[in-house]
Formats: C-alpha cells, structure tokens, sequence
C-alpha cells in the first residue's frame, strides 16, 4: 500500500483544515513547493494536492503552484478541488497531472464523468465522501440517499479509474480511518481504492494494508504534526 502525502493550497499556503471546515485552518508552510520537495525527499511516491480556494471558487485557482510543483517533481502528482468541467480536466492534464479527481460534479453530472473518463482513460479519480455511511456532496453540505457502496458500483461501471474515500467526520481529527467504510466498498468494487481521513498510526496503515483493494492511503494531519514520519508509514505500508 502506497502512503501519500496531502498538501491542501488555500491563499497560496499549505494548510490543514478540520472536518473541511475553511475557517477551521492550521498553516504549515507558506511555500507549498517547499513542502512537496520534502515529502518527495522523505521517500514519497506520489502526492496528493487539494486547491481548497478552488473547491469554494468551482474552478482551478492556483493551477500555477500545481504546475511549478508537477514540473519540480519526478513523482506523480494528482489534484482535486474545483474541478467542474471538461476543460479544467485538460488544463491540469496538460501541465503534467498524473490523475485529476472529481468530486460532487461526478454525482450531479454524470455525462460529463463519462465523457472525461472515456477521453482520459486512466486518469479520472472519484471522491467519496462520507457521513454515516451516506453519501455527502456540494462541500459536505447535501447528504444522498444511496450508500457509498451503490455509488462506487456506478462508478466502476463508467470508468473511473480509482476511488478516494473520505469519513467526514473522521477527517482531521486524528482518531483513525473508517475500516468498516473501507471493508465494504473494497467488497463491492474492484476498482484501486484510496483510504482519506483519520489515518494517524502505524497501526492504523498496518491494518489499512491487509484491506483487499485498499492500494494507498492518504495522510495528512499526522504528518504535519508529527505524530507519525512519512518513511515509517511508508514502511507499514509495505508490511515492513
């Protein structure tokens, strides 16, 4: 299982929030290059960057700073936030993105996923977002009715390359994954499965690993507050 780091751009700074919550914010670099160069250095194999302004604006925002830190990189990258319409997908394709993730736009316009995942086979990326089981969309602020297990059937089925699933109320506060959350739609779907929220210990990722179809797991705030090293997590990741 790969572990990846998350870098979150707001105002053109790396920040974590609680619970996607914007006024909720910690700053921990003022140079989101710098941050990605040393999570690279640590041994990272791939990044995940989020553009939160982006999510809020429903458009690329700071396409600049995930260029200048695609082309810095030799790793693959893949970005999410504000992602809304074709030509979004294209512009951070073209600047080198290995994956582009759609979010709340996959639900409400599902022939435009379908027209992105068949133009760009590989490299569409989902997230699910979670709250009690439900699905929850437009910024955490509507909740569906459908499971989180019923919608990764659907989006399998139309091509979508992986899954990122996050727990709302397991994201930011540090109090481990949702490992029931991940079980079930890891025996629902075959697609690549990407474990988002909570993930705080060694333990946790060593438990996340033995999950078929869980294939890396994003780690955020453990990172940043030192809770875990990025070369130990990656380790567990392994089964080291």
């Amino acid at each position: 299982m790969i572990l990846i780091p998350a870098i979150d751009i707001k105002s053109g700074r790396c920040v974590r929030l609680v619970q996607g919550a914007l006024n909720d914010e910690t700053v921990y670099s003022e140079d989101p290059l710098e941050m990605a160069l040393r999570w690279e250095g640590e041994g990272a194999q791939r990044l995940h960057l989020v553009d939160l302004d982006g999510a809020v604006a429903g458009r690329p925002v700071h396409i600049k700073i995930v260029e200048k830190i695609v082309k810095s990189l030799k790793i693959p990258v893949q970005i999410g936030g504000g992602i809304r319409a074709r030509d979004h997908v294209e512009r951070y394709l073209m600047v080198g993105t290995a994956a582009v993730i759609l979010g709340t736009v996959a639900l409400k316009d599902p022939d435009l996923l379908e027209e992105c995942c068949r133009t760009f086979p590989k490299k569409i990326f989902v997230g699910i977002d979670s709250r009690k089981g439900k699905v929850a969309v437009q910024g955490w602020t509507e909740q569906r009715e459908e499971t989180v297990s019923q919608l990764a059937v659907q989006m399998e089925a139309v091509g979508v390359a992986s899954l990122i699933l996050t727990d709302i109320e397991k994201d930011g506060m540090l109090e481990g994954p949702n490992f029931s959350l991940m079980e079930a739609v890891a025996g629902a779907v075959k697609i690549p499965l990407v474990a988002s929220g909570g993930v705080t210990t060694i333990e946790q990722i060593e438990r996340l690993s033995k999950i078929p179809g869980v294939q890396s797991a994003i780690v955020g705030k453990a990172l940043y507050e030192g809770r875990i090293t990025l070369k130990a997590a990656i380790a567990a990741g392994k089964g080291a």
